[in-house]
């Protein structure tokens, strides 16, 4: 990092920059940007932290009659420009610092496709997979209650993410509206659509990914039909957005879960290979593909490449071995500060995390308003608005990574505390 007073305030609290860690990563991204952008250093002290976090422990009666105590976060980054926005996982391996970085993104994500919410994120650490729906549900709600008075329409929106869903969400919904005594359907998104959620959301991410590919590939004179593309990952993201390429046109000629991935440089049926990971849970056995590793996955030759997985999948280690001629991050914090320079050195096209998965928010803010005057739009209408906001959304950052000679991962940071900062100076501090 370059020793400014940017960093130097940062160093004194970090210490030490490690790789791994998502919010070291994310710190050091914006450490550059705000010296690129001579932030105020002011704004500087008030935009590298988090205005709130929130550490709760939950008791939940298990099946077998006794209590659990479970672990849980609340990350409120910054309120800026509207209520805080973001997702809840579970996980065994949900850490606070986990937890900063991605309510850090989600500001700096809302403000890249410059929708009115600030960023939040929040998690418990559990297994999901070894609880039943009655333990998930009784946690839900007590996780929900020790945050009352910390969210809502107005104050902080959460949304599902890694190993939540629907149902959680509207677990939290009739939690929050039993203690206000009347339904309040706008106090989550990524509802139900039947309480208020929006058609198209479950699709959003997804298919902002497909947005952004279809914007990228225009710059190197390519159409769908000669692009290879390789996606790490089969979940709501990964699997959706394999999905919606394949019927777009383009050759996926890869895709991966878990425990590893399949490769057929001629394409591969993505529903049918989709369906049969549904009915099997694994792609094993799966005919006509060549098994990978992930680690493997992520290095074959491609014209695109989604990782949609998880954190810290393309690193110092593997960066220089990436074939990709468009790297579209469809997870958050796929690729680590570290990367950036030898992708960027390498002539690697990066859509960052902060736009390229920026659909499910948009169209998460989109339920938000429908469910704030009452009134619901048709999926062609959703689409629609959608594709509207990613496609102006990256013409911004290309042309800001353009007018101030930088890659595009510095120009989406850049653009986005630019659009936060601006906000907070005009509202003032205070202090």
């Amino acid at each position: 990092m370059a020793t400014t007073m940017y960093s130097t305030m940062y160093v004194d609290d970090i210490r030490e920059i490690k790789e791994e860690n998502p919010f070291e990563s994310m710190m050091s991204r914006f450490d550059r940007a705000a010296q690129l952008l001579d932030l105020d250093p002011d704004l500087y002290a008030v935009l590298r932290v988090p205005n709130r976090e929130l550490k709760v422990y939950i008791p939940t009666k298990m099946d077998s009659g006794r209590i659990q105590v479970f672990e849980g976060f609340r990350v409120q980054h910054n309120f800026a420009r509207g209520p805080a926005k973001g997702g809840i996982r579970y996980a065994p391996d949900v850490n606070i610092d986990e937890v900063r970085a991605l309510a850090a993104w989600m500001t700096w994500k809302c403000a890249v496709v410059n929708v009115p919410f600030g960023g939040a994120k929040g998690g418990i650490i559990c297994d999901p997979q070894q609880m039943s729906v009655g333990e998930l549900e009784r946690m839900t709600r007590r996780y929900a209650a020790e945050l009352l008075d910390f969210i809502g329409p107005e104050k902080d929106v959460p949304a599902p993410d890694m190993n939540t869903n629907e149902q959680t969400m509207a677990w939290i919904m009739d939690t929050y509206s039993m203690h206000a005594r009347h339904t309040v359907t706008a106090v989550v998104t990524g509802k139900p659509i039947d309480l208020g959620g929006s058609s198209g959301r479950r699709e959003a991410t997804g298919r902002g990914i497909l947005i952004v590919v279809n914007e990228a590939i225009k710059r190197f004179k390519m159409t769908p039909a000669e692009t290879r593309v390789v996606v790490q990952g089969s979940g709501n993201v990964g699997g959706i957005g394999a999905r919606l390429l394949h019927e777009s046109g383009y050759k996926v000629v890869a895709i991966s879960d878990i425990h590893g991935g399949i490769y057929n440089p001629g394409g591969i049926n993505i529903p049918n290979a989709l369906e049969y990971l549904r009915t099997t849970r694994s792609f094993e056995g799966y005919e006509g593909v060549e098994f990978v590793s992930n680690e493997e996955l992520l290095e074959l030759e491609c014209d695109v490449l989604v990782p949609a997985a998880t954190e810290n999948q393309i690193n110092s280690q593997n960066a220089d071995r990436i074939k990709c001629k468009v790297l579209a991050e469809g997870a958050n914090g796929p690729t680590t500060a570290a990367a950036d320079e030898i992708l960027h050195r390498n002539g690697v096209f990066v859509v960052p995390d902060i736009l390229a998965n920026a659909g499910g928010v948009t169209v998460s803010y989109f339920e938000w308003v429908q469910d704030r005057m009452g009134y619901f739009w048709r999926e062609d209408v959703v689409n629609e608005r959608l594709q509207d906001k990613m496609v102006a959304s990256f013409n911004d950052l290309c042309r800001y990574a353009d007018a101030h000679s930088v890659d595009t991962r510095t120009a989406a940071y850049m653009l986005a505390i630019d659009r936060v900062a601006y906000d907070t100076r005009m509202r003032g501090i205070y202090a």
